[in-house]
């Protein structure tokens, strides 16, 4: 692992360096790992770069370009800067790995076999195809590229992140898999792979405060990870800070535009900021209506107002506020300076006569709900057979929905004032419904 070095130019390297390969790379990513503020060198550095040169490029300025837009998230636009390369080791590597990410893993695999033929590092390349082999799901292949490396490789971070992430992706050592990432990151404390493995354990068992740390680290690390970031901003709306949950799911957009799940979570994340201030608002109604039900009797009134007040069947500041000053003078015996008296109270708490003199209770209409025999029979399956996602799931817990029959006897509306409950959990959930032929009360 390199170490960051404070005196490393990255706008010299990138513009005028001649020399650029694993290591200058290494370098540079570690540089733009460490201070934030390096990544956004990197982005005007690139802009200038390419300002300065235009078209005339060489091949391996192509490279050199093409490199740095992969770390800045930019794949589509690296993939066309690579293609004009040298179609050297280091541009054939960086091809493979655009591939993947692209998911196109069979032309990942072969571009891993170029660029080892061409020179790169057999060890890097081999630990490639291992990603690229768990993608596909070929794990015992997976296993059998990791098992053919030995030496020096098996103690550094990323062979013990491969092979960590191929055993958890087996399902039969979870144990196993964590200690691999525990090494891992023994090794490399900032290896994004095991960082998020881990949080994803940690959230997977509820630690949620270990997670937070654990994706908070890894995702300062480039190109980051989609499921770092949709993670970390999911954790983020749990704790109600909407703004950088936003940030997280713009991120995931910068790199993939047409990234569905992330334009939902930023939608619901806004969503959710600008419930906030509704929140604020609800909590204001629930005061006014705490004052509202005060009994008259808690005032220090004149015998003749309270007399009046009671004829009247006024009971509460509510009901007094409901009456005009017409009203209370047409009673018998109240006279101007009762009227006075019982202006003075009601402003100290902030209210005036005939304030609600128009508003009528509303009348509520009983729900008759049927369900009918063929849906008994899975009503009172646990909600966790509909197998949630962690978001969905989370939201059951707060609402204290133990089983399906008390999930279908809620509204679409009543779910939604769930925090963090948005469009995407709601779609997900009537999904999961369809299977079982039933859906939520009132749809």
């Amino acid at each position: 692992m390199v170490v960051a070095n404070p005196e490393f130019d990255l706008k010299q390297m990138v513009l005028y360096g001649n020399s650029f390969g694993p290591r200058e790379i290494e370098q540079m990513v570690s540089e733009i790992s460490r201070d934030l503020k390096k990544f956004d060198e990197l982005k005007e550095t690139v802009t200038e770069f390419r300002a300065k040169n235009g078209e005339d490029l060489s091949p391996a300025a192509h490279v050199k370009l093409g490199v740095c837009l992969f770390y800045l998230g930019c794949y589509t636009e690296s993939h066309q800067e690579l293609k004009r390369g040298d179609g050297g080791a280091l541009t054939q590597f960086y091809l493979a790995k655009i591939y993947a990410v692209k998911r196109e893993y069979d032309q990942a695999l072969a571009t891993y076999d170029v660029a080892q033929k061409a020179g790169y590092s057999a060890d890097i390349c081999a630990l490639g195809r291992a990603e690229v082999y768990r993608s596909q799901n070929r794990l015992d292949q997976s296993l059998a590229e990791l098992d053919r490396l030995s030496g020096a490789i098996e103690q550094t971070a990323e062979y013990l992140y491969q092979r960590g992430a191929t055993v958890a992706a087996t399902g039969t050592s979870p144990k196993e898999a964590v200690a691999l990432f525990e090494r891992a990151l023994a090794a490399d404390r900032n290896h994004p792979g095991a960082l998020f493995s881990l949080a994803l354990e940690n959230e997977r068992r509820g630690n949620d405060n270990e997670a937070l740390d654990l994706y908070k680290r890894a995702v300062v690390h480039f190109p980051t990870n989609v499921g770092t970031l949709i993670n970390l901003g999911i954790l983020y709306e749990d704790m109600e800070m909407y703004e950088q949950a936003m940030i997280c799911y713009q991120r995931v957009l910068d790199s993939y535009p047409n990234n569905y799940k992330a334009m939902l979570f930023l939608k619901d994340a806004r969503a959710s900021s600008e419930m906030v201030y509704d929140e604020e608002i609800n909590r204001k109604h629930e005061r006014d209506r705490q004052i509202l039900s005060l009994p008259v009797s808690d005032f220090e009134l004149s015998v003749r107002s309270r007399n009046c007040l009671k004829t009247m069947g006024i009971n509460t500041l509510g009901d007094l506020c409901c009456h005009s000053e017409q009203d209370l003078l047409t009673s018998k015996n109240f006279g101007e300076t009762s009227l006075v008296e019982i202006k003075e109270m009601l402003t100290l708490k902030g209210l005036r006569l005939g304030q609600y003199a128009t508003d009528k209770p509303a009348v509520e209409q009983p729900e008759v709900e049927v369900i009918s025999e063929e849906e008994q029979s899975v009503l009172i399956r646990p909600v966790a057979d509909l197998q949630l996602s962690v978001r969905a799931r989370k939201c059951m817990n707060r609402l204290n929905i133990q089983t399906i029959g008390e999930l279908v006897r809620r509204t679409s509306d009543e779910l939604l004032e769930c925090k963090n409950f948005g469009v995407t959990s709601l779609k997900e959930i009537r999904e999961k419904l369809v299977a079982f032929n039933i859906k939520l009360r009132g749809e």
